[in-house]
């Protein structure tokens, strides 16, 4: 009954191959997303009176700090997949293993770098890229999916996910099906993203620069905090049994929300009157 009621998996994370090369799901996933990103934040940028070709410009600086961010993340704090082969391991990024902490740390040094290049505020560029930034990571987790990789614990509801038995962890070698926590987050991510587009037109006029990046992070951070209490995947652990990106979730969430309070908390400057 489970396995009639359960969402299938791709029978392979290879779209197709053709000698040494071979074309993923899960780079595609991610091409697809910052593509979508790019053409959202280049009509957020024109939408603030920016020249929108800036998100495009932005990419050569964005992509590459933000991929290297984002392996780092993942190589670090996963680094016990890799000790045994670290060469080339670390480098196979096609099997997937990349860190949206990371990807984000490195993505905003990009803008930093490029914001100082072209004379624009990097808060301005950050905050008209976080929606899009948060709608390429709802395209990206499908990415997992034809992976068959970070699910959750195992379950019997009608929209759990079947993995094959070489992709299940040894522990729950017997299950079938499990929760698809990339598609809990993936949903949360679209709902963050729209969120994001309301409150930047519905309080264009009380923002400040570095607004959405702040509630980008904390809404995002909320919705990876409860999807990390049903992931079964190996993962860095603190004290030995509890995931460590669950203290990296909440710090991320309740910090950057109490920053934003403290940011509104304040009257702004009176500007000085002209005589």
């Amino acid at each position: 009954m489970v396995a009639l009621l359960s969402l299938p998996s791709p029978p392979s994370p290879v779209i197709f191959e053709a000698g040494p090369f071979a074309l993923r799901w899960y780079g595609l996933c991610i091409a697809l997303g910052i593509i979508v990103a790019t053409w959202l934040t280049g009509r957020e940028l024109a939408r603030k009176g920016y020249d929108s070709t800036l998100a495009l410009d932005s990419l050569f600086f964005v992509i590459p700090l933000g991929f290297i961010g984002a392996r780092l993340y993942h190589v670090i704090t996963d680094y016990d997949l890799y000790a045994d082969d670290p060469i080339p391991g670390v480098f196979a990024v096609w099997n997937g293993g990349l860190g949206i902490y990371g990807a984000v740390a490195g993505g905003f040094l990009g803008l930093l770098i490029f914001g100082w290049y072209r004379g624009v505020s990097p808060l301005v560029l950050a905050d008209a890229a976080a929606p899009g930034v948060i709608l390429a990571q709802a395209i990206g987790r499908w990415g997992n999916y034809f992976n068959q990789e970070l699910f959750g614990r195992p379950s019997d509801l009608p929209w759990a996910i079947r993995i094959a038995p070489e992709n299940r962890p040894a522990q729950f070698a017997d299950a079938e099906a499990f929760h698809p926590t990339f598609l809990y987050e993936s949903i949360w991510d679209v709902l963050v993203c729209l969120i994001l587009l309301w409150v930047a037109r519905r309080f264009a006029n009380r923002l400040r620069d570095g607004d959405l990046v702040l509630i980008y992070v904390s809404l995002y951070s909320v919705g990876r905090f409860f999807v990390e209490t049903l992931r079964v995947d190996p993962a860095f652990l603190i004290g030995g049994s509890i995931r460590g990106n669950l203290l990296v979730s909440s710090v991320l969430a309740l910090s950057c929300a109490m920053v934003l309070l403290l940011r509104h908390s304040r009257p702004p400057r009176k500007q000085p009157e002209s005589d």
